[in-house]
């Protein structure tokens, strides 16, 4: 029998894991420990400097590739993602409040935002900035002909708020329940940049840059503008209430401090029901109003107590030319005028505005629907409401 020539334990335990040992002794060899030949080891060890070599150039490749993600791709990930956020826009002209930008209001449970300090305010109920509306005798008449209306269909949830000018009498029909307020939230938000104008905080010259930050899917065709084109305060607010242009609405509320700003200026309005959550498009629903809240926004227009003449004049004329006219404008009668503000995300569906007759009858009709998801019937009850108190407060 051969006697195996080179003795090592760790060589040994090696050569037991080779099944072609078994074929090199006999099975009692095999068996005493830890002998095999240096020939037979250097034939089923692998070459040790070949694997140095192969470990040394993966190494190589991978320092290689680190370092070019770092050169290149993780400075320009920085600069655009996560640079802007903490240090503001690469735009120095545009301001904007990027807390409430990736954080909408509703999860800070606050609507004010003072000296870096979330708070909560309730409306301004001892000396709001709005003048409430005088309501005298409800139109019994007309609100029992809306109701029956309303039960023609079944599938709409409404509220409808009416107010004559003439005599102060008015119709409520669900006025105090929340709604989601669509593109009507655009009321208030031009309302509150007139009022900053006012103010002095800025002016309706100057001039705003769309970047992608600003850019908004829905309605409007700002979303397809070239980035950095810039647009003034007044084109600007024209596209938010004409072609209810939601590009143009995230602008103007960065414009005037984000969400904090646009809420706390409705509560020192007076409006209870009424808040911004979510920039546009917010087709969860999450920005919220109610009829009577829009119908008090819509009578303090006029008040010059409340707007300066200049403001008026800008906000009439953006109201009284929005291409929207299917829905409250459809049921009026030949010659009249409305100056308006529509509202769509597909559940809900709204219309809210100031009615002027030619017989010069004037009244405030806001109307709001809840409805299945983009449901013809929304627009029908709203047009064939808006011809009903036509009828009654201009014919009758």
């Amino acid at each position: 029998m051969p006697q195996p020539a080179y003795r090592d334990s760790n060589y040994y335990n090696r050569a037991l894991s080779m099944p072609e040992m078994r074929t090199v002794y006999p099975k009692e060899v095999y068996r005493q420990p830890n002998y095999v030949t240096p020939e037979q080891f250097r034939q089923r060890v692998p070459n040790q400097k070949k694997i140095k070599r192969n470990l040394f150039i993966h190494r190589v490749i991978s320092l290689v590739f680190f370092t070019l993600v770092a050169i290149f791709i993780l400075p320009a990930m920085f600069n655009k993602y996560i640079k802007p956020l903490p240090h503001g826009s690469n735009y120095p002209n545009i301001t904007m409040d990027y807390n409430a930008l990736v954080h909408p209001i509703e999860n800070y449970l606050a609507n004010d935002l003072s000296l870096g300090v979330r708070t909560i305010l309730g409306a301004n109920t001892k000396n709001p900035k709005m003048l409430p509306l005088k309501e005298n005798n409800q139109m019994t008449v007309l609100k029992n002909r809306l109701i029956n209306l309303q039960q023609q269909y079944p599938t709409i949830h409404s509220a409808i708020y009416v107010w004559d000018y003439s005599d102060n009498n008015y119709v409520d029909i669900n006025a105090d329940e929340i709604f989601s307020a669509a593109s009507i939230i655009k009321l208030p938000v031009l309302v509150a940049l007139f009022k900053n104008i006012e103010y002095g905080q800025t002016s309706i010259y100057d001039e705003m840059t769309l970047t992608d930050l600003f850019r908004a899917e829905g309605s409007g065709s700002l979303q397809y503008k070239a980035e950095n084109s810039k647009y003034s305060i007044d084109t600007l607010a024209r596209l938010m209430i004409t072609n209810s242009d939601n590009s143009a609405t995230n602008m103007l509320m960065t414009k005037i401090g984000g969400m904090p700003s646009v809420n706390r200026q409705i509560k020192d309005w007076g409006l209870a029901n009424t808040y911004v959550n979510n920039w546009l498009p917010d087709m969860e629903g999450t920005n919220y109003i109610t009829a009577r809240d829009m119908g008090r926004l819509l009578y303090n227009l006029d008040n010059p107590k409340f707007l300066t003449g200049s403001s008026r004049e800008k906000i009439f004329s953006y109201m009284s030319h929005v291409k929207n006219d299917r829905l409250i404008p459809a049921g009026l009668g030949a010659g009249a005028d409305f100056m308006h503000k529509t509202g769509d995300i597909g559940k809900m569906l709204g219309d809210a505005g100031i009615v002027y007759a030619p017989n010069g009858k004037k009244y405030i009709v806001v109307i709001l629907a809840n409805r299945p998801y983009n449901s013809v019937k929304g627009k029908e009850f709203i047009v064939e409401a808006s011809d009903m108190i036509y009828r009654y407060l201009v014919k009758a």
